[in-house]
């Protein structure tokens, strides 16, 4: 597979300290590549500066552009689109206009079809379209996150723990759709503290500690490997080394 994100020898700081060191990730075209570890691992610090919401030194290459060149909305005009952690919308606007903003570079046909294509995938937003975004559940809000970063037509969708603060019930409904973005063409980088899920949809897995990755591989092999599953799954595996 042709990568679509490559990653090489990257590191970040905040001031002088640095919170991911040598990092080096790749993401293929139709992949779903996941990044597991414990809060505070550099894991949401990684995604924001592929996004170059931080500084970055080290090798970033997207569709073969040096992203370390390119402003924010740059890289989104390249394909690249994040939803962060705490999803970041506005309140007191409605579902329709919070999706009318990640279609801002799209034209008027353009942004018609992209607001058919997010409310296929979550026909409640169609539903809430005229409410504001502030009245909608967790649930509904990171479905709205998702969608208006999916208004961009992305290459690839970074999301930073999607299942935060979610009942199971949404968070299964969540990693389904994650699961149909690979099928409708977009590649997706996802973080998340919730191994188990994020490892049963993944095709390959970073496992992150102290702004480092101390193991990588299909996410088949990680959800095997004993250290991973006695440290982020909660059981052990018997007869297989630690990390």
């Amino acid at each position: 597979m042709s990568a679509l994100l490559t990653i090489a020898d990257a590191h970040v700081a905040y001031g002088k300290v640095e919170a991911v060191r040598s990092v080096s990730l790749e993401v293929a075209a139709n992949e779903i590549v996941t990044i597991i570890g414990a809060n505070g691992a550099g894991k949401t610090t990684l995604l924001n500066a592929i996004m170059g919401v931080l500084p970055l030194k080290g090798r970033i290459g997207f569709l073969g552009a040096d992203l370390t060149q390119l402003e924010i909305e740059d890289r989104v005009g390249l394909g690249l689109s994040l939803v962060p952690e705490h999803r970041e919308l506005f309140w007191s606007m409605s579902v329709e206009d919070n999706l009318l903003l990640g279609a801002f570079r799209g034209t008027s046909a353009g942004s018609a079809s992209a607001f058919e294509r997010v409310y296929t995938l979550f026909p409640r937003l169609k539903e809430r379209r005229k409410q504001l975004a502030g009245t909608l559940s967790g649930g509904e809000q990171q479905m709205l996150a998702m969608g208006r970063a999916l208004m961009g037509a992305p290459k690839l969708l970074m999301l930073d723990e999607p299942s935060l603060g979610l009942a199971p019930i949404i968070v299964a409904d969540i990693f389904r759709t994650v699961s149909e973005l690979r099928s409708a063409g977009v590649s997706v980088l996802l973080v998340e503290q919730n191994a188990q899920a994020a490892l049963k949809i993944a095709d390959r897995a970073y496992v992150m500690e102290l702004g480092e990755f101390v193991l990588q591989g299909s996410a088949a092999e990680i959800e095997r490997h004993e250290g991973v599953a006695a440290s982020y799954l909660g059981f052990q595996h018997a007869g297989e080394s630690g990390i």
